[in-house]
């Protein structure tokens, strides 16, 4: 936390952006991005909501500079487990898809703001942040890119980049459903014969992923 009351010079302005993004980052560990409020935001930086606005024009405008240091940190975690992916195009995309999944269900914080993107984190900003946030992602997407196709070179660019785009809109859709309300949870757990219809994450996300691969390998 900062100790100074005014920031002044730029290294302080900075300094008070990262307390906003430390403390919202730490908030998103105990609750879900739903719940992260702008009013709590301000009183756990021991700051005025006016004070914290001038950071940030909005609550989502937190979220999508978290999403960004989220999306870059999995990024890496993804290379890293592909690193010494080898052996036949079936046993690449078993890796492939397990890396995934793996990595993943790993960052829950970033599998929450997937869920959240384009629904809430993408509304009540300007354009200006709009274009910065999604230059970021674009960024993100062609390294991706390079990584699916590292680890399966059978796969097209063309095919790697829409295995890339189809298997982040299955992550938050099923992240989504798999981590239902109180009220939702209660119904499941009231009743065993709705287990039919719920989901969890990892198995149901990996199911999806292996379909999805094999109908864009050659054949």
């Amino acid at each position: 936390m900062t100790t100074f009351q005014r920031a002044r010079s730029a290294e302080q302005r900075e300094a008070r952006r990262r307390a906003i993004l430390g403390t919202a980052a730490t908030m998103l560990t105990e609750m879900p991005v739903a719940d992260l409020s702008l009013n709590e935001l301000s009183r756990r930086v021991g700051l005025a909501k006016s004070n914290v606005l001038k950071y940030f024009e909005s609550r989502e405008a937190v979220l999508l500079e978290l999403f960004g240091t989220e999306f870059d940190a999995w990024i890496d975690d993804l290379r890293t487990a592909l690193r010494d992916a080898k052996g036949s195009p079936a046993q690449r995309s078993e890796q492939l898809v397990d890396a995934v999944v793996r990595t993943l269900a790993a960052r829950p914080v970033f599998c929450d703001l997937i869920s959240a993107q384009a629904a809430v984190l993408e509304r009540n900003v300007s354009t200006d942040v709009a274009l910065n946030f999604k230059r970021h992602a674009l960024r993100g997407y062609e390294g991706l890119l390079m990584i699916v196709v590292a680890a399966l070179p059978q796969l097209s660019v063309e095919n790697a980049s829409r295995f890339v785009a189809t298997a982040s809109m299955l992550a938050g859709a099923i992240w989504t459903h798999s981590h239902p309300t109180a009220a939702i949870q209660a119904a499941y757990d009231a009743d065993p014969t709705l287990a039919a219809i719920r989901l969890d994450f990892e198995p149901n996300l990996r199911d999806a992923l292996q379909s999805l691969l094999y109908g864009l390998l050659p054949r």
